[in-house]
């Protein structure tokens, strides 16, 4: 059910300032983890959470730090991946806008569970109000001694720096963020090695999500039972969905994970816009596959959507009523893909390509019989194909409509026109 961990404060336009950041207990895990725990009790705690990655992958946290090698010579760098890109999700950029001190706290403390001494918040440069918060309490957060030289007298030095990125949804990626801040083009690189081993500058590096790190402080002040006795087994503590779509009260919900879909969508987003039914619902962000009205129950957990046939991803949910046209929405996704892929991998750059021309004909009613078998053939040898996710990103929506919505896409070539009445579709 709904659970303010993360949103405690948002909604008080003060919590930017770090006046009233520290007077609602902000930095006190800060000063716990340095002069109470060792970098390697900070990573067990972590660990003991349960707590995974927010951004889409849904990697463990903790176990993540851990892979950073203890014997390297080599500087040990934090990332915070703000480069929030993918559609329906708009999470982490609240979280900068209203509490961006919460953000520097869980980049300070897992900064020092690795070993680092410098660390780098990475911001989609689109991102103008967030770009601005973020570089203010940073400031703020130097000027009383939270990062620094010599932070709380412990000896320990951190400091941070907030870098804007060029605007591309493959630098959501870790590795092309990599290259991106280190000024090239951002292009996803071959793994092994993994970031922790060699990221930036050659040098182990740890990659996480706003979300993900915000989180780390209420861990730390709190305790890992705590945060395990919200959520499951599996998916342990609470994640911040963002509802948009055809639904009565879009924005964003913090809830336990475990919670139905249904009380998502029907108690906190109101329901389906204009009394209409639920056609089709995309859980995770733009680039997971549907799930159908009769999934409503499925439960906001990793595992539960996964079995379910999608994934939970970024939490992006996007809702869809039964006018809507899906020829038209993949039509509009794929587009999106096709012009974000970095062209590095053959099969995402040519793919993506012949996938949009397919799709704009059979939307425009100029589809041919054997088009929905070309678009199939096309998918299959784009998954799983690419050095990143974005070729898999691009094609998973496409089969996943293909494979509940085909009478809709056979309607579109036999008749020329949409199969519902939609004010997407086309005359």
């Amino acid at each position: 059910m709904e659970k303010k961990v993360l949103f405690t404060y948002i909604d008080d336009p003060a919590q930017v300032k770090v006046e009233t950041y520290v007077g609602h207990g902000g930095y006190t895990a800060w000063q716990k983890a340095l002069k109470q725990m060792k970098p390697a009790d900070v990573i067990d705690e972590v660990k003991k959470s349960g707590l995974r990655g927010r951004g889409g992958a849904g990697f463990p946290a903790g176990l993540k730090w851990s892979f950073v090698p203890k014997d390297s010579p080599k500087p040990r760098y934090l990332i915070c991946n703000a480069d929030e890109s993918e559609p329906g999700t708009c999470k982490d950029r609240v979280l900068m806008e209203h509490d961006p001190h919460g953000v520097i706290e869980g980049m300070a403390i897992a900064s020092y569970a690795i070993g680092s001494h410098l660390c780098f918040i990475y911001i989609r440069g689109e991102f103008g109000g967030p770009i601005r918060c973020m570089e203010q309490a940073v400031k703020e957060a130097y000027a009383k001694g939270y990062l620094g030289k010599n932070v709380f007298g412990t000896g320990y030095d951190l400091d941070m720096i907030v870098h804007t990125g060029g605007g591309a949804y493959i630098c959501g990626e870790e590795t092309a963020l990599l290259n991106s801040l280190e000024g090239e083009r951002g292009m996803s690189r071959i793994r092994p090695p993994f970031p922790a081993i060699e990221g930036l500058y050659a040098c182990p590096t740890v990659v996480n999500n706003v979300e993900t790190l915000a989180s780390v402080p209420h861990i730390i002040n709190n305790g890992a039972e705590w945060y395990t006795s919200m959520g499951t087994e599996k998916s342990a503590g609470t994640k911040i969905f963002s509802l948009s779509g055809h639904v009565n009260k879009p924005g964003n919900y913090e809830l336990e994970l475990g919670t139905p879909l249904s009380y998502l969508i029907n108690d906190l987003g109101g329901g389906i816009k204009d009394g209409l039914k639920l056609k089709a619902v995309i859980p995770g962000g733009s680039s997971t596959p549907f799930l159908l009205p009769d999934q409503l129950d499925t439960k906001l957990d990793y595992e539960s959507i996964a079995a379910a046939g999608s994934m939970l991803g970024s939490g992006g949910v996007i809702v869809l009523h039964e006018k809507t046209c899906i020829v038209w929405v993949i039509e509009r996704l794929i587009h999106f893909y096709r012009h974000e892929s970095c062209g590095k991998c053959t099969p995402c750059r040519e793919g993506t390509g012949w996938l949009e021309q397919l799709i704009s004909r059979i939307e425009r009613g100029e589809g041919k019989p054997g088009d929905l078998e070309k678009i199939e053939s096309i998918c299959d040898n784009i998954l799983g194909r690419t050095v990143c996710p974005l070729g898999d990103a691009a094609v998973m929506p496409i089969q996943s409509a293909l494979k509940l919505f085909r009478d809709e896409w056979q309607y579109h070539i036999d008749n020329k026109r949409c199969l519902v009445k939609s004010e997407f579709a086309f005359a």
